[in-house]
């Protein structure tokens, strides 16, 4: 499957849009409630089944809920069965149970087979109007899901799931293999001794971020005066956004033209979120192999991922000795077995090259393992 993104053009008729996402997020809460109610009358979890038809029935009565397609009313409530699912399996891990949504903060509703029609060019019908979008790329597939989306500042995105075209055999053009070592201070590290430095968006506009947020807690609550300084606050934190993912691509379309394969190692994401906090989210190391996974396989290039518990910074990439123990703290050591000084991250890139390249020349395919450990 591939995710398509497109934006919606500016217009007046796009406040049905806007509407049909209020009904949604007014369906969701009642299918909250009515959970919430069944499980206090009967001590059981409402079936996904009877609460779609229920639902069926009460947006018979109520024209503003007619104006959301059946098929996205029944997305919702299976949006909600997911949720449960997710809470029942994982609650001791600190997931916790859907809850209630303001309307003005729901973002989306799903379209599956019905309820739209493409009309050529950049036209497209959903429900009874038709609605004109920013085609950036042509639609390749058959569509899946239609989502229609809205982003804090009221712009309406429409973002579409279609069948994946085939995989594209994977070419050794260059030759090269490489292991990269993500770090705080280094965003990477690559086994060829270069180092990419991360630019902190985040950082660099922290301190206009912080002004824009002074201005917005000053606005009287309610008042346009305050939506108008919550709209730009938004749009600075965008502005971070939009300039490291720019970043990102640039930098994953430099790396995969370069080298055939690109070995990582996986990352405990949340664990160092804990650690470092907002630098973490600056460096957001999980969207960019997210966006490197998707270069690659477009390229058909090749992306593998060592595991996390491998000791790549304890080991020597000389002669394979593995220290007992090494503190972050220490960015260079000596190897007690062969006098040789390896630097911490230099060291580590090395180590990931040699055990990624060794599933690279096996032909071992492990684009689909997650990038991201949690």
């Amino acid at each position: 499957m591939k995710t398509l993104k497109f934006k919606f053009y500016q217009h007046k008729r796009n406040r049905y849009l806007k509407r049909s996402i209020n009904a949604a997020g007014v369906i969701y809460n009642k299918c909250i409630a009515l959970h919430k109610r069944y499980y206090r009358m009967w001590g059981k979890h409402l079936n996904c089944a009877k609460l779609q038809a229920h639902i069926a029935k009460l947006r018979k009565r109520n024209p503003f809920w007619q104006s959301v397609g059946s098929q996205a009313v029944q997305d919702i409530c299976q949006r909600i069965e997911k949720a449960y699912q997710l809470f029942f399996k994982h609650n001791k891990k600190g997931v916790r149970r859907p809850g209630f949504k303001k309307v003005k903060k729901y973002k989306s509703f799903t379209l599956k087979i019905a309820g739209y029609k493409f009309l050529g060019g950049n036209r497209i019908k959903i429900g009874n109007r038709i609605y004109q979008f920013c085609q950036s790329r042509e639609i390749e597939g058959t569509v899946k899901t239609l989502s229609v989306k809205r982003t804090p500042l009221g712009e309406l995105f429409m973002v579409i799931v279609v069948d994946d075209t085939p995989l594209p055999e994977i070419k050794f053009t260059t030759g090269n293999i490489a292991g990269f070592d993500f770090g705080l201070k280094v965003f990477l590290t690559c086994s060829d001794g270069s180092k990419i430095e991360s630019p902190h968006f985040l950082k660099q506009s922290l301190n206009v971020i912080k002004k824009a947020s002074r201005h917005h807690s000053k606005k009287l609550i309610g008042s346009s005066n305050r939506e108008d300084a919550r709209k730009n606050l938004v749009r600075k934190y965008e502005n971070v956004s939009n300039r490291r993912r720019d970043w990102f691509w640039k930098l994953a379309l430099s790396l995969t033209n370069k080298f055939d394969g690109l070995c990582f190692e996986t990352l405990n994401l949340k664990g160092m979120q804990r650690l470092w906090g907002r630098k973490i989210s600056d460096l957001a190391f999980g969207e960019f192999l997210q966006i490197l996974e998707w270069v690659a396989k477009k390229k058909g290039k090749q992306v593998v991922y060592v595991d996390r518990w491998y000791p790549s910074s304890k080991t020597c990439n000389n002669c394979g000795h593995v220290l007992e123990s090494l503190y972050l703290s220490v960015r260079e050591w000596r190897c007690p077995s062969c006098q040789s000084v390896n630097g911490r991250d230099e060291n580590a890139a090395k180590n990931i090259k040699t055990v990624g390249a060794s599933t690279v020349r096996l032909g071992d395919v492990r684009q689909a393992q997650p990038a991201i450990a949690v």
